[in-house]
């Protein structure tokens, strides 16, 4: 499940803890302007035993990637050992009009990115030079006792970023990625990458707004509200036509326990390894309801 975004760390620790206490297997937190999702989770971590943590997604533009490597390691030696790095290139907007940086060839450069990050991560050190950034620990090792093993999970929709996280990292986190788009396109993609590179089944974490109610329509409403951002972005954008759909909002999994259900384990049956379930445009009224039936599918 995600944490709805814009609450302080203590709202923050009780949601986690509140889907711990209902067997949630996983608290995962995006990262927008407010707050710091790795220096949330390193608190909740400490607060809340007993459950996954993880981001979704931290953009790698902002954070060299030995700033990066030495956040994770604290949250996972924080966590002992549940946390798991989302990362991802975000969009040009936010970047370019937000941050100030490039975003020219942003496949090259995650791959760049991944290829310190990674190395940082499992062996401590790193020695990298590309032609956007460089990163060199020479004496110095990000090792932190406690912090080793960090999963990297990739935001990755097109197909050269599918091919470079299954190749670099553990598996990927989509949003808004439909039932034919992971069939045909996102499962194969980059399981074909990691088998070509050597390396384990990827990970396919597939990020959906879910929600349990008697009241469908209504809840519809409020999807096409929220959820309409994403269909001015060209990623989602073309994720979306890939799929087949107008609205963003059509591929929220809304209905009763049976309905939702039914539509999460399809999902499963066709690749995605776990579901990142959004839970933010529930009404109060439905939110315990939804956790519920998110902890027992």
């Amino acid at each position: 499940m995600t944490g709805q975004r814009g609450n302080g760390v203590d709202e923050l620790i009780e949601q986690a803890g509140q889907a711990a206490e209902l067997g949630i297997d996983a608290f995962w937190l995006g990262q927008r302007y407010d707050y710091d999702s790795l220096t949330a989770l390193a608190a909740i971590a400490r607060e809340v035993p007993g459950i996954d943590l993880g981001t979704s997604i931290v953009p790698t533009y902002p954070r060299h990637p030995l700033v990066m490597a030495n956040q994770a390691r604290t949250v996972q030696a924080a966590s002992r050992g549940r946390f798991a790095l989302g990362v991802g290139v975000s969009h040009a907007p936010s970047i370019e009009g937000i941050f100030g940086y490039s975003f020219d060839r942003p496949a090259r450069h995650l791959r760049e990115y991944l290829s310190a990050l990674v190395p940082l991560l499992r062996e401590g050190s790193v020695d990298f030079r590309g032609e956007t950034l460089s990163a060199r620990t020479g004496q110095w090792s990000t090792e932190v006792p406690g912090g080793a093993d960090v999963p990297v999970l990739v935001s990755a929709l097109g197909p050269r970023f599918l091919r470079i996280a299954g190749e670099l990292a553990d598996g990927t986190i989509t949003l808004l990625a439909g039932k034919r788009t992971l069939a045909e396109h996102i499962v194969p993609s980059i399981t074909t990458a990691a088998t070509d590179a050597g390396r384990p089944a990827p990970k396919v974490v597939t990020g959906l707004a879910v929600v349990v109610t008697d009241e469908p329509e209504a809840a519809r409403e409020r999807a096409v509200t929220a959820l309409a951002f994403y269909e001015t972005v060209k990623s989602y954008r073309t994720l979306l036509d890939r799929e087949g759909v107008a609205r963003a909002a059509e591929l929220a999994v809304i209905g009763d326990e049976e309905t939702v259900a039914a539509e999460l384990r399809r999902y499963a049956d066709i690749g995605a390894t776990e579901i990142l379930a959004d839970v933010s445009i529930t009404l109060p009224a439905e939110r315990l309801r939804t956790l519920r039936l998110l902890a027992e599918v």
